[in-house]
């Protein structure tokens, strides 16, 4: 059975629609918490790709959060092996940051419903083509990242200008959230820390007109999703990790 890692930094950022994905085609899926398991580390060698989700944490607290250094250098290691990795948020900053690309404040926070549009690159890149023109994505992030050097710059909106971006032909950077539906949306809005992060920000950012604006729009983010997420996961399947006629960590029986 083919198996996908995936880090996760906090209980409540999931892979959300891609779960049932992943495993409807066949994938065992073997989860890293690093909330939990701060000490951990990963053997990316194992595995046929790897899935980073998002966080509250700023790519620049290792001090604090020791571990993104030890993701940091994973994804570094995944990305060598040719491996399919795929970041969401702040898994999107940390493979900017394994390809020496800077991390920084975005100028605005983007929480809610956005307009992304893709780049003309994004526009025949085989998983951005999906979108019909520009979409209305949901969004939670004050960071942004610079698109590194040897990337493909995907696609962008008003508030952020680098919303993703394709290193080779099997590593994506989404800053977005496709993954999400409606019940997740609302497990945020009703998280407490994302809960007070918005309070703090004013009336501009109303869990109201989120709630609404989700309501709205999730039924074509859902569609876009899902015909997106399946393009990627052919990649996991039709790429074969480099490391199978040269790796020295053998699958062990029985590992998850």
């Amino acid at each position: 059975m083919r198996r996908i890692l995936v880090f996760q930094h906090v209980p409540h950022e999931i892979l959300g629609t891609l779960d049932p994905l992943l495993r409807d085609a066949g994938f065992r899926i073997r989860y890293v918490n690093f909330s939990r398991q701060g000490d951990s580390m990963p053997d990316v060698g194992r595995y046929h790709g790897l899935i980073v989700l998002g966080g509250p944490m700023n790519c620049d607290e290792v001090d604090r959060y020791p571990h993104l250094a030890i993701e940091t250098d994973s994804i570094r290691a995944a990305i060598e092996r040719g491996m399919p990795v795929l970041g969401i948020c702040l898994g999107a900053q940390l493979i900017a940051r394994a390809l020496d690309a800077r991390v920084t404040r975005n100028p605005e926070k983007e929480i809610g419903w956005y307009d992304v549009t893709p780049t003309p690159e994004g526009a025949a890149d085989p998983l951005f083509n999906q979108f019909s023109g520009t979409e209305k994505i949901f969004q939670w992030h004050g960071d942004t990242f610079d698109i590194p050097q040897g990337a493909v710059h995907l696609a962008r909106s008003d508030s952020c200008a680098n919303q993703a971006f394709r290193y080779g032909d099997n590593v994506y950077a989404l800053q977005f959230h496709l993954e999400v539906d409606e019940p997740l949306i609302m497990r945020w809005l009703h998280t407490p820390v994302m809960a007070r992060e918005i309070e703090c920000l004013g009336p501009a950012f109303d869990p109201a007109r989120i709630s609404a604006d989700t309501h709205q729009y999730i039924g074509r983010s859902l569609a876009l999703g899902q015909r997106f997420f399946r393009h990627y996961i052919e990649t996991f399947h039709q790429r074969r990790r480099r490391v199978l006629l040269s790796s020295r960590h053998p699958t062990v029986p029985g590992e998850d």
